[in-house]
């Protein structure tokens, strides 16, 4: 049909675990001959659907399995799902990043897409460099470029840096340019991972504000990936969920976040973890218990509440830090807290193996709802070295009178007198 943007067509995408390639070069020859007769690869692997919540014995894995969906022109659509659902594979295959083992996907205009911060830029080319650089793979005219500079560089913000090469700039300043891109060569299709996230809250909303202005006001279409399920609903009108690869539910926005929302609210994740092993210092488990000492996910609001957090650790370096963040339903941060272990006591740089970090809580001064916890393990310098975006879901209920959601995410205590 004439008002389809995006066509997708029994799209699935395989991953050979460990050493890639199938070993002869007639394999290969034999592998492409079937290819351009429209053939089944010969080679292709029985495979596991992509579940990280199950350790599998196949050296194959399917991260997308028969995605089959149509995106009409100007439409906005949120792709949502856990880590690992196959979200930016997807996205990856449209942007022609990689390539599908089977299926096709037409698409009618050029595609314009912000992945992962500095995919795009040459780091030896400076800002104006890479946008003119950008422009031209995109197939806009020199002059089609100038005319769009100066408003590149003005959503930006980086006016002072544009002549400096693109290694000098910090990871914002690069997500910055690469939406600024990305927007305003007027593509026919924008496509944005959860990128923005490294951004700040106040760049978040610009955005935001440039991708309705895009699909709303120039009838352009966009796909967007994000864990902000505030962002996806006030941006996106329809929506697609992704589970283990496949497409589990779509429809309109509201629908397929409440689907979301009560599948994570559901899921059997009780904080234990499967580390790489490549990771020098890392998670092992987080287990909450209440003012009992009984280990629960359900907490009375405004009762103590008090964590054991399991960490390998083999770096013994005192300037590792730990935090723990609250999230509501719609994936935003609401409030945490931190500490590097040098500031608890001077055991840290003693640890062996696994030791157990220890949070008491006096209060906890959550209203009722549901909440995802966020775990990170980072230095000083901000470096990460693990982190768990849903690490454990938590249930607060009622405990004090006259508090509920109504009033926001947190109550406060005071005391009430009258002269």
């Amino acid at each position: 049909m004439s008002d389809i943007a995006i066509k997708f067509e029994n799209i699935s995408k395989q991953y050979r675990l460990g050493v890639v390639g199938t070993g002869t070069i007639s394999h290969d020859l034999n592998r492409w001959w079937h290819t351009v007769r429209g053939k089944e690869d010969p080679y292709l692997m029985v495979g596991e659907a992509n579940d990280r919540s199950v350790k599998g014995d196949s050296k194959y894995v399917w991260a997308l399995r028969d995605i089959s969906f149509d995106v009409k022109q100007g439409e906005v659509i949120g792709i949502i799902g856990k880590n690992g659902a196959g979200k930016s594979t997807l996205l990856k295959i449209l942007s022609r990043v990689t390539s599908p083992t089977i299926g096709t996907i037409k698409a009618k205009g050029r595609i314009a897409s912000l992945l992962e911060v500095g995919t795009g830029f040459h780091p030896e080319l400076t800002g104006r460099e890479n946008i003119y650089m950008n422009g031209s793979i995109m197939g806009m005219t020199k002059s089609e470029i100038t005319s769009k500079l100066d408003e590149i560089v003005d959503f930006a913000g980086i006016e002072r840096y544009i002549d400096t090469p693109a290694k000098r700039y910090s990871s914002g300043m690069t997500v910055r340019l690469g939406f600024a891109i990305a927007a305003h060569l007027e593509p026919e299709i924008l496509v944005v991972d959860e990128v923005l996230a490294v951004g700040d809250a106040e760049f978040q909303k610009k955005a935001i504000g440039k991708m309705q202005d895009v699909s709303r006001g120039e009838g352009r279409t966009v796909l967007f990936v994000s864990h902000n399920m505030g962002s996806v609903r006030s941006l996106c009108n329809n929506g697609i969920l992704l589970q283990n690869g496949s497409i589990d539910f779509s429809g309109n926005i509201s629908d397929v976040i409440d689907r979301y929302l009560t599948y994570q609210e559901n899921s059997g994740d009780k904080g234990i973890f499967y580390p790489d092993q490549a990771l020098e210092d890392k998670f092992t488990f987080i287990k909450v218990y209440n003012s009992l000492g009984r280990e629960t996910t359900e907490i009375i609001s405004g009762d103590p509440i008090s964590f054991k957090i399991g960490i390998q650790n083999s770096t013994f370096d005192k300037s590792i830090g730990i935090g723990i963040y609250f999230k509501n339903r719609y994936g935003e941060r609401i409030g945490g807290i931190t500490s590097f272990f040098g500031e608890i006591n001077d055991s840290y740089s003693k640890m062996k193996d696994e030791r157990i970090v220890h949070l008491q809580m006096p209060q906890i001064q959550l209203t009722p709802g549901t909440y995802t916890m966020e775990l990170a393990l980072a230095k000083k310098n901000l470096r990460r070295l693990d982190y768990h975006e849903e690490a454990m879901n938590i249930t607060v209920i009622d405990g004090i009178p006259n508090v509920d959601s109504s009033i926001g995410y947190f109550f406060l205590n005071g005391r009430w007198t009258i002269e």
